[in-house]
Protein backbone atom coordinates (compact mmCIF):
# COMPACT_ATOMS: atom_id res chain seq x y z
CA UNK A 1 0.00 0.00 0.00
CA UNK A 2 2.92 2.47 0.75
CA UNK A 3 4.35 1.33 -3.03
CA UNK A 4 0.47 2.44 -4.47
CA UNK A 5 0.25 5.79 -2.34
CA UNK A 6 4.02 6.68 -3.34
CA UNK A 7 2.75 6.20 -7.13
CA UNK A 8 -1.24 7.33 -7.17
CA UNK A 9 -1.43 10.33 -5.87
CA UNK A 10 -2.73 12.70 -8.52
CA UNK A 11 -2.15 16.10 -6.57
CA UNK A 12 -4.07 18.24 -3.81
CA UNK A 13 -6.78 19.73 -3.22
CA UNK A 14 -7.08 23.60 -1.97
CA UNK A 15 -10.70 24.34 -2.44
CA UNK A 16 -10.95 23.71 1.38
CA UNK A 17 -9.13 25.09 4.84
CA UNK A 18 -7.47 22.04 5.26
CA UNK A 19 -5.31 20.16 1.97
CA UNK A 20 -6.84 17.04 0.87
CA UNK A 21 -4.96 14.44 -1.09
CA UNK A 22 -6.89 13.58 -4.47
CA UNK A 23 -6.00 10.04 -5.72
CA UNK A 24 -6.00 8.88 -9.26
CA UNK A 25 -7.47 6.03 -7.72
CA UNK A 26 -9.72 5.77 -4.53
CA UNK A 27 -7.00 3.98 -1.76
CA UNK A 28 -9.84 1.72 -0.39
CA UNK A 29 -10.35 0.15 -4.12
CA UNK A 30 -6.62 -0.72 -4.71
CA UNK A 31 -6.34 -2.13 -0.87
CA UNK A 32 -9.64 -4.43 -1.96
CA UNK A 33 -7.88 -5.78 -5.15
CA UNK A 34 -4.54 -6.30 -2.68
CA UNK A 35 -6.47 -8.21 0.07
CA UNK A 36 -8.40 -10.24 -3.04
CA UNK A 37 -5.02 -11.14 -4.42
CA UNK A 38 -3.73 -12.11 -0.78
CA UNK A 39 -6.67 -13.88 0.51
CA UNK A 40 -7.35 -15.71 -3.02
CA UNK A 41 -3.24 -16.55 -4.11
CA UNK A 42 -2.24 -20.03 -5.07
CA UNK A 43 0.29 -20.40 -2.92
CA UNK A 44 1.61 -24.08 -3.79
CA UNK A 45 2.80 -21.76 -6.92
CA UNK A 46 6.68 -21.93 -5.34
CA UNK A 47 8.35 -18.72 -7.01
CA UNK A 48 5.10 -17.25 -8.23
CA UNK A 49 4.67 -13.98 -6.53
CA UNK A 50 2.01 -12.07 -5.70
CA UNK A 51 2.92 -8.82 -8.40
CA UNK A 52 1.99 -5.17 -8.28
CA UNK A 53 2.75 -2.98 -11.13
CA UNK A 54 2.55 0.70 -12.15
CA UNK A 55 1.89 1.55 -15.39
CA UNK A 56 1.00 5.47 -16.63
CA UNK A 57 -2.83 5.02 -16.95
CA UNK A 58 -3.24 1.64 -14.76
CA UNK A 59 -2.38 -0.79 -11.61
CA UNK A 60 -2.21 -4.32 -12.02
CA UNK A 61 -2.13 -6.86 -9.24
CA UNK A 62 -1.78 -10.18 -9.85
CA UNK A 63 -1.72 -13.27 -8.09
CA UNK A 64 -0.50 -16.83 -9.17
CA UNK A 65 -3.60 -19.43 -9.65
CA UNK A 66 -6.88 -19.31 -11.28
CA UNK A 67 -10.17 -18.99 -10.15
CA UNK A 68 -11.19 -21.94 -8.62
CA UNK A 69 -13.63 -24.46 -10.83
CA UNK A 70 -17.07 -23.42 -11.21
CA UNK A 71 -16.47 -20.02 -10.73
CA UNK A 72 -16.28 -17.36 -13.52
CA UNK A 73 -15.46 -13.68 -13.18
CA UNK A 74 -19.16 -12.74 -13.88
CA UNK A 75 -20.25 -14.49 -10.44
CA UNK A 76 -17.15 -12.58 -8.67
CA UNK A 77 -18.81 -9.28 -9.83
CA UNK A 78 -21.94 -10.91 -8.57
CA UNK A 79 -20.23 -11.41 -5.23
CA UNK A 80 -20.31 -15.57 -5.53
CA UNK A 81 -17.09 -16.63 -3.53
CA UNK A 82 -15.09 -19.94 -2.87
CA UNK A 83 -12.09 -20.01 -0.49
CA UNK A 84 -9.15 -20.91 -1.90
CA UNK A 85 -7.17 -20.54 1.57
CA UNK A 86 -9.86 -20.26 4.50
CA UNK A 87 -7.40 -19.77 7.22
CA UNK A 88 -5.64 -17.10 5.87
CA UNK A 89 -9.67 -15.88 5.26
CA UNK A 90 -10.50 -16.34 8.18
CA UNK A 91 -7.44 -14.78 9.67
CA UNK A 92 -7.98 -11.27 7.50
CA UNK A 93 -11.93 -11.83 8.75
CA UNK A 94 -11.05 -11.47 12.28
CA UNK A 95 -8.65 -8.42 11.34
CA UNK A 96 -11.78 -6.86 10.15
CA UNK A 97 -9.57 -6.80 6.63
CA UNK A 98 -12.52 -8.55 5.22
CA UNK A 99 -16.30 -7.47 5.57
CA UNK A 100 -18.20 -10.77 4.22
CA UNK A 101 -17.33 -13.54 1.95
CA UNK A 102 -17.79 -12.14 -1.61
CA UNK A 103 -18.16 -8.41 -0.89
CA UNK A 104 -15.16 -6.93 -1.75
CA UNK A 105 -15.20 -7.54 -5.42
CA UNK A 106 -18.45 -6.46 -5.92
CA UNK A 107 -17.45 -3.48 -3.33
CA UNK A 108 -14.72 -2.38 -6.10
CA UNK A 109 -17.01 -2.30 -9.29
CA UNK A 110 -19.35 0.08 -6.86
CA UNK A 111 -16.40 2.39 -6.11
CA UNK A 112 -15.36 2.67 -9.47
CA UNK A 113 -18.74 3.38 -11.04
CA UNK A 114 -19.40 6.29 -7.92
CA UNK A 115 -16.01 7.95 -8.79
CA UNK A 116 -16.73 7.95 -12.57
CA UNK A 117 -13.99 5.48 -13.11
CA UNK A 118 -13.11 3.54 -15.85
CA UNK A 119 -14.32 -0.02 -15.13
CA UNK A 120 -11.95 -2.72 -14.08
CA UNK A 121 -11.22 -5.45 -15.47
CA UNK A 122 -10.33 -9.19 -14.08
CA UNK A 123 -8.19 -11.88 -16.60
CA UNK A 124 -7.18 -15.05 -16.37
CA UNK A 125 -3.83 -15.90 -18.13
CA UNK A 126 -0.99 -18.42 -17.83
CA UNK A 127 -1.75 -19.92 -14.65
CA UNK A 128 -2.49 -16.23 -12.97
CA UNK A 129 -5.33 -14.02 -12.28
CA UNK A 130 -4.92 -10.01 -12.95
CA UNK A 131 -6.61 -7.34 -11.60
CA UNK A 132 -6.37 -3.97 -13.64
CA UNK A 133 -7.88 -0.71 -12.44
CA UNK A 134 -7.77 1.94 -14.56
CA UNK A 135 -6.68 5.32 -13.51
CA UNK A 136 -8.69 8.73 -13.80
CA UNK A 137 -6.38 10.36 -15.43
CA UNK A 138 -3.00 9.12 -17.12
CA UNK A 139 0.01 10.31 -15.13
CA UNK A 140 3.11 9.78 -17.23
CA UNK A 141 6.25 8.20 -15.60
CA UNK A 142 8.73 10.47 -14.43
CA UNK A 143 12.06 9.00 -15.74
CA UNK A 144 13.30 7.85 -11.96
CA UNK A 145 9.65 6.33 -11.88
CA UNK A 146 10.33 4.52 -14.94
CA UNK A 147 13.36 2.59 -13.63
CA UNK A 148 11.93 1.61 -10.31
CA UNK A 149 8.86 0.26 -12.05
CA UNK A 150 10.67 -1.41 -15.31
CA UNK A 151 11.03 -4.64 -13.36
CA UNK A 152 7.32 -5.14 -12.52
CA UNK A 153 5.67 -3.92 -15.67
CA UNK A 154 7.93 -6.68 -17.25
CA UNK A 155 6.38 -8.97 -15.40
CA UNK A 156 3.04 -8.14 -15.78
CA UNK A 157 3.91 -8.13 -19.57
CA UNK A 158 5.37 -11.47 -19.19
CA UNK A 159 1.82 -13.09 -19.39
CA UNK A 160 1.13 -13.00 -23.43
CA UNK A 161 4.50 -14.56 -24.00
CA UNK A 162 3.60 -17.31 -21.56
CA UNK A 163 0.86 -17.94 -23.27
CA UNK A 164 2.60 -18.15 -26.68
CA UNK A 165 4.81 -20.46 -25.41
CA UNK A 166 2.54 -23.02 -24.13
CA UNK A 167 0.67 -22.76 -27.27
CA UNK A 168 3.81 -23.59 -29.04
CA UNK A 169 4.23 -26.72 -26.73
CA UNK A 170 0.26 -27.96 -27.22
CA UNK A 171 1.55 -30.58 -30.18
CA UNK A 172 5.28 -31.72 -29.30
CA UNK A 173 8.01 -31.15 -26.73
CA UNK A 174 10.35 -28.46 -28.25
CA UNK A 175 14.26 -27.05 -27.32
CA UNK A 176 14.00 -23.36 -25.50
CA UNK A 177 16.06 -22.54 -29.28
CA UNK A 178 12.88 -24.26 -31.20
CA UNK A 179 10.38 -22.14 -28.85
CA UNK A 180 12.31 -19.07 -29.46
CA UNK A 181 12.98 -19.48 -33.17
CA UNK A 182 9.04 -20.32 -33.76
CA UNK A 183 8.17 -17.85 -31.87
CA UNK A 184 10.75 -14.99 -33.15
CA UNK A 185 12.41 -14.57 -29.51
CA UNK A 186 15.83 -13.95 -28.63
CA UNK A 187 16.33 -17.25 -27.09
CA UNK A 188 19.05 -15.22 -24.67
CA UNK A 189 16.90 -12.97 -23.59
CA UNK A 190 16.28 -12.55 -19.47
CA UNK A 191 12.40 -12.31 -20.39
CA UNK A 192 12.12 -15.43 -22.49
CA UNK A 193 14.24 -17.15 -19.75
CA UNK A 194 11.93 -15.86 -17.06
CA UNK A 195 8.73 -16.64 -18.83
CA UNK A 196 10.11 -20.69 -19.15
CA UNK A 197 11.11 -20.88 -15.65
CA UNK A 198 7.75 -19.24 -14.50
CA UNK A 199 5.87 -21.86 -16.32
CA UNK A 200 7.91 -24.51 -14.84
CA UNK A 201 7.43 -23.01 -11.10
CA UNK A 202 3.87 -23.19 -12.22
CA UNK A 203 3.73 -27.24 -13.57
CA UNK A 204 2.52 -26.01 -16.50
CA UNK A 205 5.53 -27.53 -18.33
CA UNK A 206 8.29 -29.86 -17.47
CA UNK A 207 11.35 -30.70 -18.55
CA UNK A 208 12.16 -33.82 -21.05
CA UNK A 209 15.08 -35.15 -18.95
CA UNK A 210 14.34 -34.01 -15.34
CA UNK A 211 17.44 -35.20 -14.22
CA UNK A 212 19.90 -32.99 -15.71
CA UNK A 213 18.18 -29.77 -16.81
CA UNK A 214 20.92 -28.33 -18.48
CA UNK A 215 21.41 -31.09 -20.98
CA UNK A 216 22.25 -29.86 -24.29
CA UNK A 217 19.00 -32.63 -25.70
CA UNK A 218 16.68 -31.26 -22.82
CA UNK A 219 13.29 -30.12 -24.25
CA UNK A 220 10.28 -28.79 -22.48
CA UNK A 221 6.73 -30.43 -22.71
CA UNK A 222 3.04 -29.36 -21.31
CA UNK A 223 1.81 -30.99 -18.18
CA UNK A 224 -1.61 -32.63 -17.61
CA UNK A 225 -2.02 -28.96 -15.73
CA UNK A 226 -0.61 -27.53 -18.66
CA UNK A 227 -3.09 -28.73 -20.92
CA UNK A 228 -6.27 -28.22 -19.36
CA UNK A 229 -5.09 -24.68 -18.34
CA UNK A 230 -4.95 -24.05 -22.24
CA UNK A 231 -8.00 -26.25 -22.76
CA UNK A 232 -9.74 -23.37 -20.62
CA UNK A 233 -8.01 -20.57 -22.36
CA UNK A 234 -9.93 -20.32 -25.95
CA UNK A 235 -8.85 -16.28 -25.64
CA UNK A 236 -5.21 -17.78 -25.90
CA UNK A 237 -5.86 -18.81 -29.29
CA UNK A 238 -7.92 -15.97 -30.62
CA UNK A 239 -5.34 -13.79 -29.64
CA UNK A 240 -2.27 -15.26 -30.97
CA UNK A 241 -4.54 -16.63 -34.00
Amino acid sequence: MLFLKKHAMRGADFSEIRRKDRWSIPINILREVVINALVHADYSHRGTPIRIAFFDDRIEVENPGLLLPGLTVEDLKLGVSLIRNPVIARVFRELDLVEQWGSGVPAIYRQAQVEGLPEPTIEELAGRLRFSVPLRDPLPLTREQSRTSRPAQSGAQSGAQSAQILLTLSDTPLSSHDIAQILDLPSKSGAFKRSLKELLDDALIEYTIPDKPTSRLQQYRLTDHGRRILAQQPSIHSTLG
